[in-house]
């Protein structure tokens, strides 16, 4: 420190003189003459602006040091983990094939009035998406626990085949299904509809709607089966199946 003093303000030889004293000074000893001495005073305010001026210039920079940390550790830090979206599922219908639905018996023992599963859903389409929920063969399977609404839309385009068909009324039947641990399918949803078309009409237009609260477990299925394969597969808007799961 002194000879950076000396070479700061050389020819200051009281100032040299007043640093040799107090090196020189043993520890407990008195310093009455070194504060009466005027050059002592001045070196002793020098080295004390000195030391206030490092001290805040010390400070200022790990306050700034510190802010980059924080600023860069919340910006450019690691991305924290994307946290999931709520389970949820749209499906639209694709065109179905007989040799498919005479599978039917692998979803299992069906109510005789909607006994044909339907086994093709399109999941990856601008009208569809899936989202923490699986889809497989015809089947949505619920991956966490909770209250779904579930709900399906079948748009039947039922021909007349004939006056008996037109006096007779077809009956179309949509049916959700819950697959759980047990061996055989539980009916959760069952919509009806009995309508009777003109005699010149060629063919009949009739969309079923339903949809239900129910509580899931993960590792449970849900399929829609309906009456009849008469199905019009050309409007993805009109024809679809989904759940999604409600923090309730």
């Amino acid at each position: 420190f002194a000879f950076q003093l000396k070479a700061q303000a050389p020819g200051s030889a009281e100032e040299l003189r007043c640093l040799q004293a107090i090196n020189q000074q043993q520890e407990g000893s008195s310093l009455e003459e070194l504060i009466g001495n005027r050059s002592c005073l001045k070196l002793a305010n020098t080295i004390k602006a000195y030391v206030a001026t490092v001290t805040e210039n010390v400070i200022r920079r790990s306050a700034v040091k510190e802010a980059r940390r924080s600023y860069f550790n919340a910006s450019e830090g690691p991305v924290p983990p994307k946290i999931a979206g709520k389970p949820s599922a749209h499906l639209t219908l694709r065109p179905q094939s007989l040799a498919q639905h005479g599978n039917s018996k692998r979803f299992g023992n069906l109510s005789q009035s909607c006994r044909h599963a339907i086994a093709r859903w399109a999941d990856s389409t601008i009208h569809s998406h899936l989202q923490n929920i699986t889809y497989r063969d015809g089947r949505l399977r619920v991956n966490q626990a909770g209250k779904y609404y579930v709900y399906s839309q079948i748009y039947f385009r039922y021909p007349s085949d004939g006056a008996s068909a037109r006096a007779s009324g077809p009956q179309l039947v949509q049916c959700i299904n819950w697959k759980t641990s047990y061996s055989q399918p539980i009916l959760l949803l069952k919509g009806v509809g009995t309508k009777c078309w003109a005699p010149e009409a060629d063919y009949g237009l009739h969309a079923l709607y339903q949809g239900g609260l129910f509580e899931l477990k993960a590792g449970d299925e849900l399929f829609v089966s309906v009456s009849s394969l008469a199905i019009d597969y050309n409007d993805a808007a009109a024809s679809y199946f989904g759940a999604f799961r409600l923090d309730l």
